[in-house]
């Protein structure tokens, strides 16, 4: 039977999949990267079992990577925002992003792009490179986009739909 821990691995990597190794964890800090941040949110997009993404967020905040955070007192009600350590994740995913859609691609293009935030805009390539202005960007600079395979029910979309529903100051 396969161990359910690295401890016996003196490998950073093998620690890094301590933490972000598990089923649903890399899929969960992809979703806080793409601006989700409640649980409902989580769990409607990913359709993990609710105790699965409970400990999955429970341990991400235990380790460093995810804060939770008050949004509701009454009810109280809480949203989970990716830390420095989590955001610090970018560029992993980024590279899983374009792996996938240069070796498992959907046949109807990327559903998502990442773009370079604010006046400048360009894609990014593998490296997190700005195409346009050859800048390195980091998750703060960085803005994902629905891209040509994004259905109606992708979550960058409902992300949209969810900002224009918003009053200011309510995401």
């Amino acid at each position: 039977m396969l161990g359910s821990g690295y401890d016996t691995q003196v490998c950073s990597i093998a620690r890094a999949l301590e933490v972000v190794g598990e089923r649903w964890t890399l899929l969960i800090v992809r979703d806080l990267l793409l601006g989700l941040r409640r649980f409902e949110e989580l769990q409607g997009d990913l359709g993990v079992a609710r105790n699965v993404l409970a400990a999955r967020l429970e341990k991400l905040v235990e380790r460093g990577v995810v804060e939770k955070r008050v949004y509701s007192e009454k009810p109280l009600r809480h949203e989970y925002r990716l830390t420095d350590a989590g955001l610090d994740l970018f560029p992993a995913i980024h590279a899983l992003l374009t792996w996938g859609d240069e070796h498992a691609p959907t046949p109807i293009g990327p559903p998502t792009r990442v773009v370079h935030r604010g006046d400048c805009g360009g894609t990014l390539d593998a490296h997190a490179i700005c195409t346009r202005c050859g800048v390195a960007v980091d998750a703060r600079a960085a803005m994902a986009v629905p891209g040509p395979g994004a259905g109606p029910g992708h979550p960058l979309r409902r992300a949209a739909e969810r900002r224009a529903r918003s009053k200011p100051g309510e995401s």
